[in-house]
């Protein structure tokens, strides 16, 4: 018999009857094979493709959120190093700040506001902290991407 597969059957001989049971003998026997085993890369890719609900909502809210206020400072990055005069001169550490500030703010809210917790058996909804949780969580890491993604690759595009 193969390594991996086993044969199970439901309505065998029992043990020293004398009488063969081959799964070609037996009318109930299914063969089950062993799952193969899937690489680190496979595991991984599979749980991108199918990410719980939940998950993928904190991060849409945290990416809209991001993506509006990243496209507005970059807007203001740009604009004073056009030699625009702006009032309060130049704040562009205290604009990434409250950058980062906005999306972690918003993005709790949102996801907050968007996610309630699983309703099991019951049809009623509720929210609790952890919702704001997840969106706190997801945000801090798509605040920082945007941030690399607009200095580090669109600023040097647009000159």
């Amino acid at each position: 018999m193969d390594e991996g597969v086993r044969t199970v059957s439901g309505a065998g001989s029992p043990p020293g009857s004398g009488r063969d049971s081959t799964p070609s003998a037996d009318p109930v026997s299914v063969e089950a094979r062993a799952p193969r085993e899937r690489s680190w890369l496979e595991i991984r890719w599979r749980q991108f493709r199918h990410a719980p609900t939940p998950v993928w909502r904190a991060v849409v809210a945290d990416a809209a959120v991001a993506t509006v206020g990243g496209v507005l400072l970059l807007g203001y990055d740009l604009a004073l190093d056009h030699r625009v005069s702006l009032p309060g001169g130049d704040l562009r550490t205290l604009a990434a700040s409250l950058f980062v500030l906005l999306v972690v703010t918003v993005g709790t809210v949102a996801t907050y506001l968007w996610v309630p917790l699983p309703s099991g058996a019951g049809t009623r909804r509720q929210r609790t902290a952890w919702s704001g949780m997840l969106g706190f969580f997801a945000s801090l890491p798509v605040a920082y991407l945007v941030l690399v993604l607009l200095f580090q690759v669109l600023r040097p595009l647009l000159g």
